[in-house]
């Protein structure tokens, strides 16, 4: 009797590890690399006017209705904002036509004192990134501090003149707000444009 009494309990104990083991697989599943859960609910695209490397004036709040791929540079960044733009070039290779179409880009200077639409748009050739469905802003210094603000990051100007930032890239659902945070240095292209068609599929 004790023994068929030890064998129940052992199998029950079985069980449950087997339980506890499917339950974290199907929950716990691990991130990619370089891509974590948003941190905030703020609306990043607000009503706030910028232009784009062509000159055109575009109100954040119009880009709403698409997951949007979002980063900070600045156009004489010595060498982090090149390696933002070569990541979301690979991004902008993996979505082929669904950029623009399904999923938009879009790359917000850190400099506007000195980033004009032109000075962006140079930038954007020289690196293979002047493409469709992908915009390169810059705005009054005021406007610039408010979508950093809504991000909740801040730009701080050195002593040689460079500009020290976060290498960091969002994912914003179609509503504007926050559905992905990337390290800029550890995610793949191919996780960014993969996450975005996802939610794009799913909006």
């Amino acid at each position: 009797m004790r023994s068929a009494f030890h064998h129940i309990v052992c199998m029950m104990a079985a069980a449950a590890l087997v339980w506890i083991a499917a339950l974290s697989a199907c929950n716990y599943a691990p991130a990619p690399t370089g891509a974590y859960d948003a941190a905030s609910a703020t609306d990043c695209l607000p009503a706030i006017s910028l232009l784009d490397q062509n000159g055109n004036r575009i109100s954040l709040a119009s880009l709403k209705g698409q997951p949007v791929l979002v980063d900070f540079i600045y156009t004489s960044c010595p060498g982090p904002c090149s390696m933002l733009t070569s990541k979301l070039v690979g991004v902008a290779k993996e979505l082929g036509p669904k950029l623009g179409s399904q999923v938009r880009m879009i790359s917000i200077t850190l400099d506007p004192e000195h980033d004009t639409p032109n000075k962006l748009k140079e930038y954007a050739e020289r690196l293979d990134a002047d493409r469709s469905g992908w915009l390169f802003l810059t705005g009054t210094p005021q406007q610039i501090d408010q979508v950093l603000a809504a991000y909740r990051l801040s730009r701080m100007r050195e002593a040689d003149g460079t500009v020290t930032h976060m290498e960091t890239m969002f994912l914003l659902g179609r509503d504007g707000r926050q559905r992905r945070i990337y390290n800029g240095v550890e995610v793949k292209p191919a996780v960014m444009s993969a996450e975005a068609e996802q939610l794009a599929a799913r909006s």
